[in-house]
């Protein structure tokens, strides 16, 4: 039997308002995104305008008016509090926007003219500027595939190869932003053949390749790392035929120190064998790495610490180029002038009240940024004093504590955010890492000083007879580091040093 009732349930809800979901998202973005940002609000809000005179002629006056916050708006401005009590303001549609703007307009004879061409005049100056900072850019480095066409540009090949050789460079493996590329072809020539747009023969396809292959770098095009190698072998290399015949059929050996291997099989004394060995050990396995086929990323810092002469570290913010932006004196006075249309001053009145969001929002982000990263410096001296291997276990629940806001805040807060210190530009989210206690010394210690620790190891152990895991594990024990074996052979793979069978010295 079905019934319906009503009942009362009480529950408890997290709603964030409007104002403080733009503080947020203020709050994380790093400097070239905040510009953006604040442009974009300029553009939208047409109360605001940027404000050219405050740097040449020092700051504006405050201006306050009735039923809204004072409305300069100035990165360097005082945290100003915002009236709680003050109307509620939702989103306006752009088409509405615009309808208002013309009443505005007609109400007050064509006020908006002057405005409308100080701002075009604005975002013109502003386009000036940022196509003088494009052509100041260093200009994009060549390109793998750009070496290649330039190469093929002289030699004596018809049309029809230098499309079939370009066809197959489409398929080279190029790498992507994870992984830089090796320069191999990984597709089989028959599905290249079959796949061709153009009907085109096995041979013709292997006689592009082997244009292809003879470009540089050496290696280019090859189908595994055999091929490759045997590409870069030329009449100039020494050992010549050894090299070939070490390469052809004994990678592997070479690769686990089977030396006893290769001089029984080939017959050769050890020194030949070592020189030949020494020789591959210098050609290139991955041609296509020493090529930049990324776009540069450029690193803006959002803060930068240095030390004064008194040993203390002083924190600015770089945010001192930043657009600064106003309301405009000519919308003030209209909101001020008593009579005119309800609607005109209501529309005002939201957009001034946005105005002061945006305001309160850069200015929080400032406030906070500081207290976090005075923080930070505090609980990470020994890092900027002596340097990285000195860095200190910290958790951002230990920086939300000392700054009073709630851990998100601070997560937020070091995103996206690039510090310059004495030592160098970091991410800001660098200074936060995990860690143990040492058990002899009773300290805490970072997993940093677990990787600077285990080079030591490795630079220091005898070559003859180097250090397998679980005797790396064992010094780590000894030193006071409670470490497991599956951490030691986890941070070895990451700074990419090789097992104590590699590590080897040949024929030892």
């Amino acid at each position: 039997m079905i019934s319906l009732r009503s009942e009362l349930v009480q529950k408890l809800d997290l709603k964030l308002s409007p104002r403080m979901i733009q503080t947020l998202e203020i709050l994380q973005l790093p400097l070239t995104d905040l510009q953006a940002r604040i442009e974009k609000e300029v553009q939208e809000n047409p109360v605001l305008e940027f404000n050219e005179s405050q740097r040449e002629d020092g700051p504006t006056p405050d201006i306050t008016v009735p039923e809204t916050p004072e409305v300069t708006i100035s990165a360097e401005d005082q945290l100003i509090s915002y009236d709680p009590d003050g109307p509620m303001i939702h989103d306006q549609d752009n088409a509405l926007d615009f309808q208002r703007l013309e009443q505005i307009d007609r109400d007050w004879d064509g006020a908006l003219n002057e405005e409308s061409r100080v701002s075009r005049n604005r975002l013109e100056e502003e386009g000036d500027r940022s196509m003088d900072a494009m052509q100041n850019l260093i200009s994009r480095s060549v390109s793998l595939q750009d070496h290649l066409l330039e190469q093929l540009g002289f030699m004596n090949v018809t049309q029809e190869e230098v499309d079939r050789v370009l066809y197959i460079i489409g398929f080279l493996d190029f790498g992507n932003e994870e992984r830089p590329g090796t320069g191999y072809l990984t597709t089989p020539l028959e599905t290249l053949v079959a796949e061709s747009p153009e009907p085109v023969t096995m041979e013709e396809m292997q006689e592009a390749l082997d244009i292809l292959q003879k470009l540089e770098p050496a290696g280019i095009g090859a189908r595994n790392l055999r091929e490759c190698l045997l590409l870069q072998v030329n009449d100039e290399t020494p050992l010549r035929e050894t090299v070939k015949k070490l390469i052809q059929n004994h990678l592997e050996d070479i690769q686990f120190s089977r030396v006893s291997n290769i001089e029984k099989k080939m017959n050769l004394d050890l020194e030949t064998i070592l020189e030949a060995i020494d020789v591959i050990r210098h050609l290139d396995p991955k041609p296509a790495s020493r090529f930049n086929n990324e776009t540069t990323h450029y690193v803006v810092p959002d803060i930068i610490i240095e030390r004064n002469d008194r040993g203390e570290y002083e924190i600015k913010l770089t945010d001192d180029w930043m657009p600064e932006v106003r309301i405009s004196p000519r919308y003030m006075q209209m909101y001020k002038t008593k009579g005119g249309d309800s609607e005109t001053r209501k529309f005002l009145r939201e957009k001034l009240q946005a105005a002061n969001w945006l305001r309160d929002a850069i200015e929080q982000r400032r406030n906070t940024l500081m207290k976090v990263t005075r923080s930070i410096i505090d609980h990470q001296r020994a890092f900027l004093d002596k340097g990285p291997e000195y860095i200190q276990p910290l958790k951002m629940q230990q920086i939300a504590d000392q700054v009073g806001v709630h851990v998100t805040t601070v997560s937020r807060a070091v995103d996206n955010k690039w510090v310059q210190t004495p030592r160098g530009v970091f991410p800001l989210k660098r200074f936060f890492v995990g860690g143990k206690t040492n058990d002899q010394t009773g300290q805490d210690f970072a997993w940093e000083k677990v990787k600077q620790q285990l080079l030591s190891f490795i630079a220091e152990e005898d070559k003859n007879h180097p250090l397998s895991d679980d005797e790396l594990q064992k010094k780590f024990q000894e030193a006071g580091y409670d470490v497991a074996r599956r951490t030691v052979t986890k941070y070895r793979k990451l700074l990419n040093i090789a097992s104590s069978r590699q590590r080897k010295l040949w024929g030892k």
